[in-house]
């Protein structure tokens, strides 16, 4: 506990003297500090409603670029202060933000010209994360294993990365043998990427492998903004194959943002969920409650509208959702998020978030509430 404190003790004091008190000539001082606080009210009759108070302190230290070579490394601890929720305590209603202290990341990097490569313990965010990210929305980062080579010039892009291990947001960790694929171009019309992610557990075998293409792109029609986009993928794994579909339309109006969209998640065979995303950032799609963090075996439909704008430095975030099985058509609820962000200066963010799920013929009703504060540099 000594330990803890001082860390988040120097980390409290580097954020509050700003950006310039901690770099030397050898490299800088990172630090990124959070305190939130979350409920989780799931209306099951069994557990009471989860509340945690947690603080969350990541201080690393990247050195000055040397014929092209960085190092970097960065330990982070998360630490309740409140615990009243699962898995801390027994009773309550799960935030998925335990107790944690680990090596974030640990990595040597390299560029020279369009050429990039890291190799370490490292953080792997491809396109929107809907398929490989690093679950940035909870305290404790996915980190992976890994050695990542990547290419840029003009309109193309390209990324491998070859993991060894991943590292879970609980403090765990799971050997793996995956190969990950991106190529990206972009043009004119907007910007085309393939992609394969070969995905195979050294612990338990499993394996998933999933390819697809997708598309994004914009347009001004006057004074106005359109914006698109596509994605399609095809999952195969050894107990089912299925797809995955994804659209998104609407335009940009005076600032503000108004779009509508769908995702299909193909269903899998009988006793099998549906298409899954064991690397995504589940927790930015189909809702902030996390209903749909593991696909339904029978599949789900996701349509959606999106309402975002800025007032005063205050960005605004609205979405309303209305779930159902692919199968079926069951009714599988409908969701109202809602968030505001304020970007105080460069150092400083605070912000809170809502969501209100309200179950269909299957599902409970949940709601959950998030406010924090954090300093970043």
């Amino acid at each position: 506990m000594h330990m803890k404190k001082t860390i988040l003790a120097l980390a409290i004091g580097v954020a509050a003297q700003g950006v310039s008190a901690y770099e030397t000539e050898y490299g800088n001082v990172m630090a990124d500090i959070k305190l939130r606080y979350e409920s989780n009210d799931t209306d099951d009759g069994v557990n009471d409603a989860g509340k945690g108070l947690i603080t969350d302190a990541a201080i690393g230290f990247e050195t000055k670029a040397y014929s092209g070579f960085k190092a970097l490394a960065e330990y982070e601890i998360v630490q309740p202060l409140i615990d009243d929720y699962a898995p801390e305590n027994a009773g309550y209603d799960v935030i998925a933000d335990p107790e944690t202290k680990e090596w974030n990341r640990a990595q040597i990097s390299y560029k020279n010209e369009g050429f990039g490569a890291v190799v370490g313990r490292q953080r792997i965010i491809l396109d929107n994360a809907r398929f490989v990210g690093n679950v940035g929305w909870r305290l404790n980062e996915v980190t992976y294993d890994a050695a990542t080579f990547t290419y840029s010039k003009d309109a193309l892009t390209a990324h491998f990365s070859y993991i060894d291990q991943r590292n879970f947001l609980n403090g765990t960790e799971q050997d793996q043998s995956d190969l990950l694929f991106n190529f990206g171009y972009q043009t004119a019309i907007g910007k085309f990427v393939a992609f394969a992610y070969l995905l195979e557990s050294e612990d338990n075998g499993a394996e998933n492998d999933t390819y697809g293409l997708s598309y994004s792109g914009n347009t001004m029609v006057n004074e106005t903004k359109l914006i698109y986009s596509a994605t399609y993928s095809q999952q195969v794994t050894p107990a089912y194959e299925t797809n995955y579909f994804a659209f998104e339309g609407g335009a940009v109006v005076s600032g503000v943002t108004l779009a509508a969209g769908a995702e299909v998640l193909g269903s899998g065979e009988t006793g099998t969920p549906g298409f899954s995303f064991p690397y995504g950032t589940n927790h930015a799609f189909n809702g902030w409650a996390d209903k749909f963090l593991s696909t339904p075996e029978k599949g789900l439909e996701d349509k959606y509208l999106k309402a975002a704008t800025n007032v005063a430095g205050l960005g605004l975030l609205g979405f309303y959702h209305k779930f159902d099985s692919v199968q079926d058509s069951v009714d599988l609820g409908s969701e109202l998020d809602l968030q505001a962000v304020k970007v105080l200066n460069k150092t400083y963010t605070v912000g809170a978030k809502y969501a209100n799920y309200s179950a269909g013929d299957v599902g409970v009703d949940t709601t959950k509430f998030w406010l924090w504060g954090q300093a970043k540099f």
